[in-house]
């Protein structure tokens, strides 16, 4: 919000500075000081060998004089960004990292505070104790009474993100320029959400009475939920009344800084719900890409021929992949999602015929049909991007230094200030647990630790979500086109549901520089939400996107209240089982002092027999979910014993790579190269010849792998081979050839001179392969696929995510090679990094399992590949470096470090220092339990 308080209304703010100078206005009282500990509630079993951090910090509420003074004087308030500097600290002096040194980048998440370490010590209720450590400013809370400590839960939640909780109840809802201002990224935003789900009213709350009547744990969590509301709304009123509410709500027209007039809207359940579709939306979904996969299976028939361009899909699409890096390494096989032989009630579009469903209407104003200048408060792609992911890397105790298991992992949910997730503990009947939660949500720790395990996620994104071609319909029989909104249903032809959503926003307003409204429209149909329309054979049809979570974002409810139960998870089996009732799309990952274990959750549905879940399919009852029923959403859905699970496994390493064999891949990309294969490379290497794993040393190899440019560590070495197979005799070339060489002998990272230097060790050939990476992609692939084929399988898989985000490479019909948010930290998980392996391996005459159908490098010659990758990276060179990093508002044309780097987006009125780039989770943990119940 840095950059957009010059768009807020000035006068305000300017009588604000006034008192702010005169010291007349409020800021957010300090807690009573404690002096002690409140009385731990469980033994903590970790014997002081759990850490973790979340930057930048954990206190993400700022008042009305904290905002000012941050952009006057640069000042922020207590624990606002102490966990930065640690956590950036990490990419420089990672080398020499001891067991001893981690707690320099890690907090200490042991239970408890001790005496010495309490900073302050609140009771917003008699049966509940909100005590924060002087390190960080975490809650500790401790209740007495589980609505005490749920309670407590809201009302320190409210206290660290209100108005980051707020902004993603309206996101939610599809309502954030209304709320936030009419900035075209905020339009974006909402828009994205609502076409993901869009609910009425009625409908979050039809969740919540659906999960009332599944049995004790589920009315319980409904209670906790309750009870956390309440402590949310008692500190809404408090600091309401006492003018320490976050600035933000004036600074946006909510209050009035002067007068106090307006108001915050108290939180209720459907909050919650709404909050949930966010989160299910971001992380835990998956599939869905079955119209970009068609018009690559089409665009490479209408190239190859049918037979030949169906091979060549199939080999680019690569769902079952036999070198793909796999979670589980011992042979298991889960079969799922798999192509079938001969695809049963496929819908390919016709050739061009597809159109994105209109979702605009009844546009007013001068702000609605252009982009206003200011900035959004969030990404407009947040959704509709793809993101990179958490990671994970853990071991068995067969294979580390005091016989304990060693597990450092944890989610990658972005970076902002404040983070989207939070700190907390919990202490109370029935719940001991201590962890990150997403603001809003944080009745339970939904990533942590119990008393004696701890449990992380990664997003599996396994195919849950399918499209089908629904033939459209009138009701009168008159021939239907495709602006027809009835579809066939079993033979009738029934009107489309029409959902609708009215935003409107004014000058005086945020982030809007003008004011405007429309209406937001989604279609819905049994067979999901309307998403496009195109024909089939000549035939209308709408296409819709049915995912089995939609109508169930609120079902994992039950999996977290168990997950922080320590009655209810004691070991592998009972991890397993609190696991199977969260319906996202997660690799689950566990670590006591004895055992680890994995489980792929999420609501997988039974397809009927024939159906390839990777394309479109026919709306038929043939083709339906086995069981489903529309008016519920839900299906027959694979039972746990089939879904990716083990214990005890040597290691596991997780970067939202391929589970399992035959556990088919949703999308393109999992293939020869992924990042996975970056953490699995260094956790074997540890493991060799009886080596034996320490907290430090698998915590270096997450960071090496957070540094490491995967396209110079994984094929860089084969385009070098198909370089040195002749002598290079341009000067230039040659020069720059001996440069990459020596980046990926010394490691391939993107790592500082020394640190705070700004420059990287190996500037040139980053520099080098930055520009070089899409020209290559270009030069070596375009001349095969055509422009048409090249296009559609940019669509289905972009070809580059470098950590600037900056080459934008080559572009065909308006489609661009490169799709990437700048600044967010996490790189290389979508590009074309297989491809080039997989082919260039053939060029150079090695035999490759799971080849690609037909060679593309030089038509499969060895010295005209070489021409190609010399052309290339000598185009490449010619770049200057204001080129290949063309500067942002963050950011100078040309500045290579700063191109990189993260950013703590702000969604409030504080900001944050950049750090230097690091490829890695942003709230982790480092854990080795001593001891077990």
């Amino acid at each position: 919000m840095h950059r957009r308080i010059h768009t807020l209304r000035l006068q305000a703010a300017t009588l604000a500075a006034a008192l702010l100078a005169a010291g007349t206005m409020a800021a957010a009282p300090a807690a009573p000081a404690g002096a002690a500990a409140a009385t731990a509630v469980a033994t903590d079993y970790c014997g002081g060998h759990c850490l973790d951090i979340l930057p930048p910090g954990e206190n993400g509420n700022a008042t009305l004089a904290d905002i000012l003074a941050n952009r006057v004087f640069g000042t922020r308030p207590a624990h606002t960004d102490d966990q930065l500097a640690p956590y950036a600290g990490l990419a420089s002096a990672y080398p020499g990292l001891t067991d001893a040194s981690l707690r320099s980048f890690f907090n200490d998440a042991s239970f408890g505070v001790p005496a010495d370490q309490v900073a302050s010590t609140s009771k917003p209720r008699s049966d509940v104790t909100i005590v924060r450590d002087k390190a960080t400013g975490v809650p500790h809370i401790t209740g007495t009474t589980r609505y005490g400590t749920e309670y407590g839960a809201g009302y320190a939640a409210a206290q660290d993100r209100l108005w980051l909780m707020d902004l993603f109840r309206h996101v939610g809802r599809g309502q954030l320029s209304g709320f936030a201002g009419g900035a075209a990224a905020n339009r974006q935003l909402e828009q994205s959400f609502w076409q993901a789900a869009p609910y009425t009213e009625d409908e979050l709350q039809r969740q919540i009475d659906a999960i009332s009547g599944q049995g004790d744990r589920a009315r319980q969590a409904l209670d906790d939920a309750r009870a956390y509301l309440d402590g949310i709304n008692q500190y809404i009123k408090e600091s309401y009344n006492g003018r320490y509410f976050p600035g933000e709500y004036d600074l946006t027209g909510h209050v009035d800084p002067i007068t106090n007039a307006g108001g915050i809207e108290a939180f209720k359940l459907t909050d919650l719900v709404a909050l949930a579709s966010v989160v299910g939306a971001l992380f835990g979904a998956g599939g869905g890409g079955e119209l970009p996969s068609a018009q690559v299976k089409s665009a490479a028939e209408a190239k190859y021929g049918k037979e030949a361009g169906d091979a060549v899909w199939k080999s680019l699409r690569e769902a079952d992949d036999p070198e793909a890096v796999l979670t589980l390494h011992n042979g298991q096989r889960f079969p799922y999602a798999l192509p079938p032989d001969e695809p049963q009630g496929t819908a390919l579009p016709d050739a061009g015929s597809v159109v994105p469903e209109r979702m605009i209407y009844d546009a007013t104003g001068t702000g609605t049909q252009t982009a206003t200048k200011a900035p959004g408060l969030l990404p407009g792609n947040l959704l509709s991007a793809k993101h990179g992911m958490s990671n994970a890397l853990v071991v068995s105790g067969s294979h580390t230094d005091d016989g304990h298991p060693v597990a450092v992992f944890g989610p990658q949910t972005g970076y902002f200030a404040p983070q989207l997730l939070m700190l907390e503990e919990l202490q109370g009947p029935g719940i001991s647990a201590r962890g990150a939660a997403f603001a809003g949500l944080s009745f339970y720790v939904q990533l942590g630790r119990g008393q004696d395990y701890a449990w992380s996620a990664t997003s599996a994104g396994q195919d849950i979500t399918d499209t089908y071609a629904v033939p459209l319909c009138t009701t009168d029989g008159s021939p239907a086109t495709l602006a027809a909104n009835s579809y066939l249903w079993h033979g009738q032809c029934l009107p489309l549901e029409r959902l609708e959503r009215k935003n409107a926003w004014s000058p005086t307003t945020a982030d809007s520089t003008a004011a405007g409204s429309y209406t937001l429209v989604m279609y819905r149909s049994k067979y999901g939400l309307v998403t496009a329309r195109g024909t089939v054979g000549g035939k209308p049809v709408a296409f819709t996107s049915l995912r089995s979570t939609y109508r169930h974002e609120a079902d994992s409810i039950i999996g977290f209240q168990m997950l922080n139960d320590p009655g209810a998870v004691r070991d592998p089996a009972s991890f397993q089982q609190a696991a199977q009732n969260i319906n996202y799309t997660f690799n689950w990952f566990y670590a006591d002092s004895r055992h680890t274990a994995y489980y792929n959750s999420g609501s997988n549905p039974v397809r009927a027999a024939g159906v390839d879940p990777g394309l479109p399919v026919r709306a038929e009852a043939a083709y339906e979910w086995r069981d489903f029923d529309p008016a519920a959403n839900t299906a027959r859905y694979t039972p746990p014993a089939e879904h990716p699970q083990s214990v005890d496994q040597d290691y596991y390493i997780s970067w939202n790579n391929k589970q399992a064999l035959s556990f088919a891949s949703a999308g393109f990309g999992n293939g020869s190269v992924h990042r996975g294969n970056l953490l699995d490379d260094r956790v074997k290497a540890l493991l060799r010849n009886g080596g034996k794993v320490t907290r430090s040393s698998l915590t270096q190899a997450m960071e090496s792998a957070a540094l490491a440019d995967l396209r110079a560590e994984d094929v860089l070495p084969e385009l070098l081979r198909v370089i040195r197979s002749a002598p290079v005799s341009d000067p230039a070339l040659a020069t720059a050839v001996q440069k990459l060489e020596n980046w990926q002998a010394g490691g391939a990272l993107r790592r500082e001179t020394s640190s705070g230097s700004h420059t990287y060790t190996d500037a040139e050939a980053v520099r080098a392969m930055d520009a070089w990476w899409p020209l290559l992609a270009d030069g070596v692939f375009r001349p095969g696929l055509g422009d048409g084929l090249f296009a559609a399988l940019t669509g289905a898989l972009q070809i580059n995510e470098s950590p600037s985000g900056g080459q934008t490479g080559p572009t065909s019909g308006g489609v661009s090679a490169n799709e990437s948010i700048p600044h967010k930290g996490s790189a290389f998980q979508y590009g074309w990094w297989s491809y080039l392996d997989k082919d260039l391996r053939s060029v150079l005459g090695e035999q490759v399992a799971g080849p690609l159908a037909r060679p593309y490098c030089g038509g499969g010659d060895l010295v005209a590949c070489r021409t190609v990758l010399l052309d290339s990276l000598k185009r490449a060179l010619a770049q200057t470096p204001a080129q290949v990093y063309p500067g942002d508002a963050d950011c100078s044309a040309g500045d290579q470090w700063c191109a990189d780097t993260i950013i703590q987006r702000p969604l409030g009125g504080v900001t944050d220092a950049k750090t230097t780039w690091q490829n890695r989770p942003t709230y982790q943990q480092v854990v080795q339990f001593q001891t077990h119940r």
